[in-house]
C-alpha cells in the first residue's frame, strides 16, 4: 500500500503524446466535416433553389393540363396522366440529383472538366449511330429502349463546366488571341458542330449563347468577340438553310402567316399558339379549360406550353414566369458578383445565359418574335433529358452558391467583386 501510494506516475513516452494530437486532430477534422456538410447556406442559395422548385412545381401542374387530352387519347382513352407520370418521375430523378450535386466541391469541376466534356461528346456521337432517330426534322435523339434522350443537354453542361476551367486557367493570357483559340475554338467547334450536324438549330443558338456568356464574364476584350460574330452572322443563314421546313418556318414567319394557304399548313402551330395566349386576357380562362390543347396546338405539353399557360393562367401568369426567371437569373448574378474565384465566375454566367437565354427563345417564339425553333421552356415544359440536365446545372451553380462565404472566410479575406470587363 505504501508503494501505491509514494509511486509517481510515469512520464507518458513521445509516442503516447503524437497518438493523443493526431486523436486530437482526428476528432476535430471530423467536427469541421459535419459543420461543413450541415453548414447554413447562403442567401443566394436558397433564393435559386426555391425559384428553381416553383417553376418545376409550376411546370409539372402545366404538364399534367395541357398534355391530358393527348395522353387521353394516345393511351386508348384509359388515362389523363401518362405525360404528367413521366415528368414526375424525371423531377423526381432530377431534384435529388440537383441535390446531391449542390454538395460537390468546385475542386471536382476542375479536376474533371476534361473527362466530363469528353463523355458527353461521345454520348452526342450516338445519335449517329444506329442508336440515335430523327424527331422533328432533327437527329438529336437516341433511343435506349425504354426510354429516349437528347444527349446535346448533356453536352451544354459539359461544356459550360469545360469552358470555366480553361478560362481560368489562362486568365493571366487572355490579352493573348491566340491564348485564346486554342484549345477553345477547336473545341467549341466539336461540341457545337456535332449538334449542328444533327440539324438542331434551336439547341446551335442556345448553346453558341453558352459559349458567348462564359467569354463574357471571362472579362475576354470586346474586339475579340467581333470576328466569330460576324462569322456567325453568315453562317446561322447556311445552317438554317439546310432544311427544307425550317426554311418554310422561317420563310413564313418573315411573311407574317398572312397566307391563307399557310394556315392549313406550315403557320398552324404558331397561329393557334398565339390565339390560345390571346384568348387568355388578362386572368384566364381557369386552369384546365385551355381549348388549344384539344389537338388544335401542336406541342402544347413542350415548345408551346407557354400558350397554354398564357390561355389558362391569362397575362398575370404569364408575367409570373417571367418574372421567376428574372429573379432566378438575380441569383446568378449574385453569384457572379460576390465570387473572387474566376471559374465559378464563368461556369455559373455561362449556366446563366443558357438556361435564361433558352427560355426568353421559347417565350420570344411563341409571342411571333422568332420562328418555329424547338426549343423547350427551361424547367416547365415537358421532357426528361431537359429537365434533369438542367436541374443538375443549377446544383452545379448552388454549389458555388453554399461554399462561396465559408471559402471567402477560410481565406481571411471578403469575397471579391468581378472585374471590370475589357
Amino acid at each position: 500500500m505504501a508503494d501505491l501510494v509514494g509511486r509517481r506516475p510515469r512520464p507518458s513516452s513521445g509516442s503516447d503524446t503524437a497518438s493523443a494530437s493526431s486523436a486530437s486532430n482526428r476528432q476535430a477534422g471530423a467536427v469541421v466535416a459535419v459543420k461543413r456538410l450541415f453548414a447554413a447556406e447562403t442567401g443566394s442559395f436558397f433564393l435559386i433553389l426555391g425559384t428553381t422548385l416553383f417553376l418545376v412545381v409550376l411546370g409539372l401542374v402545366m404538364v399534367l393540363s395541357s398534355s391530358s387530352v393527348e395522353a387521353f387519347i394516345q393511351s386508348g382513352q384509359t388515362s389523363f396522366f401518362g405525360a404528367f407520370v413521366r415528368q414526375g418521375i424525371y423531377a423526381a430523378i432530377g431534384i435529388p440529383l440537383m441535390l446531391v450535386v449542390s454538395r460537390v466541391p468546385v475542386w471536382f469541376w476542375k479536376r474533371w472538366a476534361w473527362h466530363i466534356l469528353g463523355a458527353a461528346v461521345l454520348l452526342q456521337l450516338l445519335v449517329f449511330s444506329p442508336l440515335g432517330y430523327e424527331s422533328g426534322g432533327n437527329r438529336n435523339w437516341v433511343n435506349l429502349g425504354a426510354f429516349t434522350a437528347q444527349p446535346s443537354e448533356a453536352v451544354k453542361l459539359a461544356l459550360a463546366i469545360w469552358l470555366g476551367m480553361i478560362l481560368a486557367v489562362k486568365r493571366d493570357l487572355l490579352d493573348d488571341w491566340r491564348h485564346l483559340a486554342i484549345p477553345l475554338v477547336p473545341v467549341v467547334l466539336v461540341a457545337v458542330g456535332l449538334v449542328v450536324a444533327g440539324g438542331d438549330l434551336g439547341t446551335t443558338m442556345v448553346m453558341l449563347l453558352l459559349v458567348f456568356g462564359a467569354v463574357w464574364f471571362a472579362g475576354i476584350k470586346l474586339r475579340y468577340l467581333l470576328v466569330p460574330l460576324a462569322l456567325l452572322a453568315a453562317v446561322i443563314p447556311v445552317i438554317a438553310s439546310g432544311s427544307a421546313s425550317r426554311n418554310d418556318r422561317i420563310a413564313a414567319w418573315m411573311a407574317g402567316c398572312t397566307d391563307d394557304s399557310a394556315y392549313q399548313g406550315i403557320c398552324w402551330q404558331s397561329l393557334h399558339g398565339t390565339w390560345a395566349l390571346a384568348s387568355g386576357g388578362m386572368f384566364g380562362v381557369g386552369l384546365g379549360n385551355s381549348k388549344a390543347k384539344w389537338s388544335w396546338l401542336p406541342e402544347a405539353d413542350n415548345d408551346f406550353i407557354f400558350a397554354v399557360l398564357g390561355e389558362e393562367l391569362g397575362l398575370i401568369g404569364a408575367i409570373v414566369v417571367l418574372a421567376l426567371f428574372v429573379v432566378l437569373a438575380t441569383g446568378f448574378i449574385k453569384i457572379i458578383r460576390r465570387t473572387d474565384d474566376p471559374f465559378v465566375r464563368i461556369v455559373t454566367g455561362s449556366i446563366a445565359a443558357w438556361i435564361i437565354g433558352q427560355a426568353l427563345i421559347n417565350i420570344a417564339v411563341v409571342l411571333g418574335l422568332l420562328p418555329v425553333l424547338g426549343v423547350p421552356l427551361p424547367l416547365i415544359s415537358a421532357g426528361g433529358s431537359a429537365l434533369i440536365v438542367t436541374l443538375v446545372a443549377i446544383g452545379v451553380v448552388l454549389s458555388f452558391a453554399r461554399r462561396r462565404e465559408e471559402s471567402a472566410h477560410e481565406r481571411g479575406r471578403p469575397p471579391g467583386r468581378v472585374g471590370s470587363l475589357r
